[in-house]
């Protein structure tokens, strides 16, 4: 909504007289449209560490290179709006506060490419367009996503142990 409102007030913005009255009213409200979705983005962000915290009692979670997954630039903008290091501070810090473990995985730990169930390591599913898949040595079904998940939290369970 506010990106929008952003958009709009910015394409104004264009067409105003550099140093005119309007043109530093419109840049105001550029200023608070900014100032509202960086609250907005700050308040979810609190939103959801509080639930993740609230609900778990270990929270695993995998260190990754966000710089390279912003190069896709079909993922970019959903990746930065995120802010996955100011998520994953907020969990760290609100886990010291409230008890709870939180661990980081390396991020080269192959996580959505073993299997959960007998651990074999599938190394054709390395492109992002495979979804699901079926391990060759067992015949289970993972969802990459899901496996994933499974996959991330044994590993950090195996560290605190």
């Amino acid at each position: 909504k506010y990106e929008r409102q952003l958009a709009k007030l910015q394409r104004q913005l264009s067409h105003k007289e550099k140093g005119s009255k309007n043109y530093y009213k419109t840049k105001k409200k550029i200023a608070l449209c900014h100032e509202k979705i960086r609250n907005t983005r700050k308040d979810y962000l609190h939103k959801i560490s509080h639930e993740i915290i609230s609900e778990n009692q270990v929270i695993v979670s995998e260190n990754l290179q966000i710089k390279n997954m912003v190069k896709d630039h079909h993922l970019a903008k959903g990746i930065s709006d995120v802010s996955w290091y100011e998520l994953t501070r907020q969990l760290e810090y609100k886990a010291k506060w409230n008890g709870r473990e939180y661990i980081k995985i390396d991020t080269f730990y192959a996580s959505s490419q073993l299997c959960f169930v007998c651990g074999y390591q599938n190394p054709d599913i390395k492109d992002l367009s495979v979804r699901t898949w079926i391990c060759p040595q067992c015949g289970a079904i993972h969802d990459r996503d899901i496996n994933a998940a499974k996959n991330i939290l044994a590993e950090g369970l195996r560290q605190i142990a």
